[in-house]
């Protein structure tokens, strides 16, 4: 009897399973893509006073926030948004005796409005380690109330071409409230306008991620070899 040319069960399934975890790998070398956090979520950003379930720290624990990423605050010209990276100047709730380079007002509230409307501020994170967020009008009074947040910003993915530091223009929507000296020791270039859309924190349940081109390339370079080795061309 002649020899059979064709190939038996085992080595049939021993090839699928190959095949089927380098299709798993090829989809799993993934890293996460700039994502925007809404602040407190639906219950945007206020203090306990107006909002007595605020719980930022806890909202803030919650999440991974890395180099530009966005924050957004959803709020009233009757609160402020202070980011520092002075832990002083946070724990205090007073950014009047914080340095030239270490605290950015994104937004100034009007404690005066007797009619107070919607804002929307959009805070890209710049620098890693400890950033403070807090808001510090009234004397103090709406961050000693709930208002005030930590986190830790980790590298990531590094900041975007859209971010890039060496680009010297300051932030359009970052008020110069202590003259040409202030800017923060990261700049944010001229051009921004907006935070990045590429996915936002209502889908962060999912997991998902930005595939590279170069881990599918490379997973199926692989996958053929272990065909030609299998069939051996």
């Amino acid at each position: 009897m002649g020899q059979s040319s064709g190939y038996n069960s085992t080595s049939v399934l021993q090839l699928i399973t190959i095949v089927s975890c380098l299709v798993v790998l090829s989809c799993s070398g993934s890293v996460s893509a700039y994502k925007n956090y809404t602040v407190g979520g639906s219950l945007g950003w206020f203090d306990a006073l107006e909002k007595p379930d605020v719980n930022y720290q806890k909202w803030a624990d919650s999440k991974n926030f890395s180099l530009g990423d966005f924050l957004i605050f959803n709020t009233d010209n009757n609160h402020s948004v202070i980011q520092t990276y002075n832990f002083t100047t946070y724990k205090f709730c007073d950014y009047d005796d914080a340095l030239q380079n270490d605290t950015i007002e994104w937004s100034a509230a009007d404690p005066s409005s007797t009619a107070p409307h919607p804002i929307s501020v959009a805070v890209p994170l710049l620098k890693e380690g400890m950033n403070y967020f807090f808001s510090s009008d009234y004397d103090g009074e709406q961050c000693n109330n709930g208002q005030h947040f930590k986190i830790n910003v980790t590298h990531g993915q590094g900041l975007p071409k859209s971010l890039d530091p060496s680009d010297d223009a300051p932030a359009p929507n970052s008020p110069d409230y202590r003259g040409d000296d202030s800017a923060p020791e990261t700049i944010v270039p001229a051009n921004f306008n907006h935070p990045i859309e590429e996915e936002s924190d209502k889908d962060e349940a999912s997991g998902s991620g930005s595939v590279y081109f170069n881990t599918k390339f490379y997973g199926f370079l692989i996958f053929l070899q272990i065909v030609c080795i299998f069939f051996k061309i």
